[in-house]
């Protein structure tokens, strides 16, 4: 009898659950609403992941059986409780025995998918932005990631609020003209700059507005603005900082590792490529930066298959990529 995995991502804005089997072949996936519990709600995460679930059984033409494994990659779950509270909703979901659950955050799916399951670092840079990493011994570590009010350097949440914040220097005199200045204008639907405030603090901007910002700054830098390919140069150099951090903490420092480089900032061409290389070269020249392989999704199939001792092999490793291409 085939043994069926089950590994979902998570997120602020959908979840999606995949269904492989123990050769690593794709069988179905489905999609659901948010599941981030801090901005939804249990029940609401709860129902997300069912959603998601039910679809891929569906597609598979599957009962409700539960898998031989599941492992949930979820934004939002950073702590003890945190993990408690998803394994508990995968319990009453009936998803894999109780052993057979495995719950981490979102970063470890995405270094999962991103290194196929071998050691070494991810870079999330999209909204929002973390570093994680994991060594040959399993040691673990995590830098950024801490949220927008205090963190998230180099994401696209933080270059737009970097936008605004050179938009009105620049209005001030405090900086040279830029051509940011038009561009949050228009963003913000205002004409008049004195108009900001009452934009910004009386009807309120949400994050996912903000971070919508970060395309015209890229643009922006395409063009040549200098206050914009600063303001890159610099998120770069903070990202870079978190890599190191991790790299140093895990022992990847003195010798060759990996980096795979997951998120929409990672689109942005060489303006923010560049310095992001860099940057990365002048503290670690043995560290390899690669495009994910597999999305975050079948990272968490890859943890589920390997929390019931199956390697990851070459041709456990072809199937997903071909799976990774379906889902795509």
């Amino acid at each position: 009898m085939t043994r069926l995995f089950l590994g979902i991502d998570g997120g602020g804005t959908k979840t999606q659950a995949v269904i492989v089997d123990e050769h690593g072949r794709f069988h179905s996936t489905g999609l659901g609403g948010p599941s981030n519990y801090d901005d939804v709600g249990v029940p609401a995460t709860q129902a997300s992941v069912a959603q998601a679930v039910t679809a891929a059984r569906q597609a598979a033409h599957l009962t409700d059986e539960p898998f031989t494994a599941v492992f949930l990659g979820m934004a939002g779950v950073v702590s003890a409780t945190d993990r408690a509270i998803i394994t508990q909703i995968a319990r009453n979901l009936n998803l894999a025995a109780p052993e057979a659950i495995g719950v981490d955050h979102d970063c470890r799916i995405a270094l999962a998918g991103g290194l196929s399951g071998r050691p070494g670092m991810v870079q999330i840079a999209g909204t929002g932005s973390s570093t994680f990493g994991i060594n040959a011994a399993g040691a673990s570590w995590r830098a950024g990631g801490w949220g927008q009010l205090i963190s998230d350097e180099g994401s696209g949440y933080w270059l737009g609020v970097q936008a605004l914040q050179a938009a009105v220097r620049a209005y001030d005199g405090r900086l040279p003209y830029t051509l940011l200045l038009d561009q949050v204008k228009e963003h913000l639907a205002i004409t008049d700059m004195n108009d900001i405030m009452h934009r910004l603090y009386s009807d309120g901007i949400a994050r996912s507005e903000i971070a919508a910002l970060s395309p015209l700054v890229i643009a922006t830098a395409q063009a040549g603005d200098h206050t914009a390919c600063n303001l890159l140069q610099q998120g770069a150099s903070l990202l870079a900082d978190c890599v190191v951090a991790v790299a140093n903490k895990l022992g990847f420092a003195d010798g060759t590792s990996e980096l795979a480089l997951v998120g929409g900032m990672f689109k942005a061409g060489v303006v923010f490529e560049r310095p992001f290389q860099e940057a990365i070269a002048a503290h670690l020249p043995h560290c390899q930066l690669i495009p994910a392989e597999l999305p975050p999704v079948l990272g968490a199939a890859v943890l589920a298959l390997q929390s019931s001792g199956i390697t990851v092999n070459q041709t456990i490793s072809q199937q997903l990529h071909q799976a990774a291409e379906q889902i795509a």
